[in-house]
């Protein structure tokens, strides 16, 4: 797979036909497209739980500068214990993947442990899990038209509410859809 055929920084957007109820009406963040295999974030499903509700699970104080009331999205069906981070800028922590030249995804505490002195990036989106595709098995997805794809915004990553998002993600790839029927489909 060449790097310009690479879906890496790119939102991946459920069609209404997509009855799979771990990604129906979603948009996912890719972090990472080889022919390895598929990396992403779902950015639009915000759970129960908020940042104070990971430090006190991870026993990590705070202060009046930690964003508590930070929420906490489900990621994906893929390890749903584990925390991940998209933040820009794009700096340096324990375990980073650079996804562009301003964003990555982390999965170390010390930015945990930063986000809680107050002293974290400017934009962070935190997620419990990701969705993770085999190789060649989000081509095959695209080509059932379960899927769409589009250029990713930080403005949508980190501004736009949660409810708003897959339909602002879709109208980036140029699609409404509110305009597409929901009957078939399936990944």
């Amino acid at each position: 797979m060449s790097e310009a055929s690479s879906l890496t920084n790119h939102f991946l957007i459920a069609l209404p036909t997509l009855q799979d109820p771990n990604f129906s009406r979603t948009v996912t963040y890719i972090c990472e497209h080889t022919r390895e295999g598929t990396m992403g974030i779902i950015i639009n499903r915000p759970s129960t739980l908020q940042l104070a509700d990971i430090l006190h699970h991870m026993d990590i104080g705070e202060n009046e500068r930690t964003p508590s009331e930070m929420p906490v999205y489900i990621g994906g069906p893929v390890q749903e214990d584990r925390g991940f981070l998209l933040h820009s800028p794009a700096k340096r922590w324990d375990s980073t993947l650079f996804i562009g030249d301003d964003l990555a995804v982390t999965t170390s505490q010390d930015l945990v442990k930063s986000l809680a002195k107050g002293e974290g990036p400017e934009d962070v989106f935190f997620a419990l899990g990701y969705a993770g595709w085999g190789p060649g098995q989000l081509e095959q997805e695209l080509q059932q038209d379960a899927w769409i794809f589009g250029p990713a915004a930080k403005e949508v990553l980190f501004q736009t509410p949660a409810e708003n998002r897959w339909e602002s993600a879709a109208r980036l790839a140029g699609v409404d859809v509110n305009l597409i029927s929901n009957i078939g489909g399936h990944a």
